[in-house]
């Protein structure tokens, strides 16, 4: 068995609630990450129900005539339900401590689960090339499920968009960030687009 999932993280966004919209600069970079998948094929889109992810993804979506599947298990990880102004702070020590809870929040196990079980999903489909739109800490966490050492200094170091490519060969994953900053060519590197 030989797929790959594509993890996306949405654009630039004007806020953090659910119905916040991507920003002009964040719609810009939608139609970058069109372009840059246009020499993939892409068999299935999923993504989170948060306005500003589907807003990422709809410019590949129509373009490749692709209907988007929302899937509530892509929403990002509620931290808590209380404001923190340490939130950085609380963040870390969930990285750290996979089962702490902040009031009203989900641990970083439970979240990672949850998305856990959508990739798990994909690769019991028949499709062979999947793209999941989600959020920053809960693509760190699904990331740091496959690959261990994944913390919390390299969540920081998530960008806006932002793309992962997890290549499952039989029992083993490849997990390889793809998404450059300086981007330009159109070509996602390390997939053999003639046969995908």
């Amino acid at each position: 068995m030989e797929k790959r999932i594509f993890l996306i993280r949405h654009c630039e966004a004007s806020g953090q609630p659910p119905e916040a919209n991507l920003t002009e600069k964040g719609f810009s970079q939608a139609q970058e990450l069109a372009v840059f998948f246009s020499n993939v094929r892409v068999d299935r889109i999923i993504s989170s129900p948060f306005i500003r992810a589907i807003q990422s993804i709809e410019p590949l979506a129509e373009k490749m005539r692709i209907k988007v599947e929302i899937d509530e298990r892509l929403s990002e990880r509620i931290l808590s339900k209380r404001l923190l102004p340490d939130w950085m702070e609380k963040l870390e020590a969930t990285f750290m401590d996979l089962d702490l809870e902040w009031e009203g929040g989900e641990s970083s196990r439970n979240a990672m689960m949850r998305v856990v079980k959508v990739v798990e999903e994909a690769l019991q489909s028949k499709e062979e090339n999947t793209l999941m739109v989600t959020h920053g800490n809960l693509m760190a966490l699904l990331i740091k499920h496959y690959q261990h050492e994944f913390n919390f200094e390299e969540w920081k170091k998530l960008r806006n968009p932002d793309v992962f490519q997890l290549h499952f060969i039989d029992n083993r994953v490849n997990v390889k960030r793809i998404w450059k900053e300086d981007w330009v060519s159109g070509t996602v590197t390390g997939v053999n687009n003639e046969s995908n």
